[in-house]
């Protein structure tokens, strides 16, 4: 009978930084979104960054970042949840599950009101986020794949402006 051995979920520190490029690197199996996590928190667009702990090792990883919701009158904040990491040998252990709910908690308490990703529709539904939340916003990523959750009083429209690691269309 094997012992599940506890996780813990906490904010990333400065020491963290190989770790998660490692966790980031091996969970998508190139360097992308590593060096996207890199750009984001260097240019200091990060709102939220934790990682999973397991016996002193980082198995796991998720970053928000600063989102802006352009609208007629002015900019709503709100945030984007890329990337969101978890290590092949620890994946099917509800790690991920751990560090998003962990961050909608934090976030909540923040008194964000909107998160967005892009990612696997069938995955993501678990936490609330739908595309009909999304659907209604002008956006680079415009697909099926984009979705929104909202914890309060949040636009329905308007153009998604995302930090500019993420490249010079989605930040325009």
């Amino acid at each position: 009978m094997s012992m599940i051995r506890p996780i813990t979920v906490r904010p990333a520190v400065s020491e963290d930084r190989a770790a998660i490029r490692i966790v980031e690197a091996r969970a998508f199996g190139r360097d992308d979104e590593a060096d996207l996590v890199e750009a984001l928190v260097a240019a200091g667009d990060d709102v939220l960054e934790l990682v999973a702990e397991q016996d002193g090792r980082i198995v796991g990883h998720v970053l928000f970042t600063r989102l802006k919701v352009r609208g007629a009158a002015q900019d709503i904040s709100a945030v984007a949840l890329a990337p969101l990491a978890v290590l092949p040998e620890f994946r099917n252990a509800g790690i991920g599950s751990a560090l998003v709910e962990e961050a909608h908690r934090l976030l909540q308490g923040r008194g964000e009101t909107l998160s967005v990703v892009l990612g696997d529709p069938a995955y993501y539904r678990r936490f609330g986020y739908s595309h009909a939340r999304a659907a209604g916003f002008d956006s680079v990523f415009q697909c099926a794949e984009l979705m929104a959750l909202a914890w309060g009083d949040a636009p329905f429209e308007g153009r998604l402006v995302y930090a500019p690691a993420f490249g010079a269309e989605a930040a325009g």
